[in-house]
């Protein structure tokens, strides 16, 4: 085998080696210069959500998330409604006037809503951040007084809150739950994360 003919399958090796490097090297650089741009998780993250509420009947909740919080919206029923003003004595800030989690001035009052049968609330203990279950059934149940009236029970500590997020007094949470900024778009369209118009 003379020099020429293995010079010209050397270079024929390193050619080939290169051309797979240089497509590896650009298959390796396309997911890491795309980890730099935020992902559509990321950039919806911090953005209002749009929400369609005109399947929620009376006493039903549903979540959605926002800022990768659980947000609840609930459909009170007048008897719901009615009941909360009931409450004020059995509860630590029925005013909502604590500054730790403000409420928005569209939501200071007793059902702590802008429509009084639309409650919307971030689901998390203001205590140590755990997410409080549903207890939407009046009357006596394990953990709750004989007189519940309906509400969210925190199984962590034993935090108790009434059907406007308002938590009662003598329990571990310091604060109601977070009521965030929101607005109606229309009578069954509601945007979570934004309150003003722009």
């Amino acid at each position: 085998m003379s020099n020429s003919t293995v010079d010209a399958s050397k270079r024929t090796w390193l050619i080939a080696s290169g051309c797979a490097g240089a497509i590896g090297g650009a298959f390796t650089a396309v997911p890491f210069v795309s980890s730099f741009q935020p992902s559509e998780r990321a950039k919806a993250a911090g953005a209002p959500v749009e929400v369609d509420i005109s399947a929620l009947k009376p006493g039903e909740k549903m979540t959605v998330e926002w800022r990768g919080k659980p947000v609840w919206i609930m459909r009170r029923t007048p008897e719901q409604v009615a009941a909360l003003p009931k409450l004020d004595g059995q509860l630590a800030d029925p005013k909502s006037d604590r500054t730790a989690y403000p409420t928005p001035e569209y939501a200071k009052n007793e059902a702590r809503s802008i429509k009084p049968e639309i409650f919307v609330a971030v689901g998390i203990c203001s205590h140590l951040g755990c997410s409080p279950t549903d207890k939407l059934q009046a009357g006596p149940q394990p953990s709750l007084p004989d007189d519940w009236q309906g509400g969210f029970l925190c199984p962590c500590h034993g935090s108790t809150f009434d059907l406007a997020g308002r938590v009662y007094k003598n329990k571990p949470a310091p604060d109601n739950l977070e009521v965030p900024p929101h607005m109606y778009l229309s009578d069954t369209r509601l945007l979570v994360g934004e309150d003003k118009k722009a």
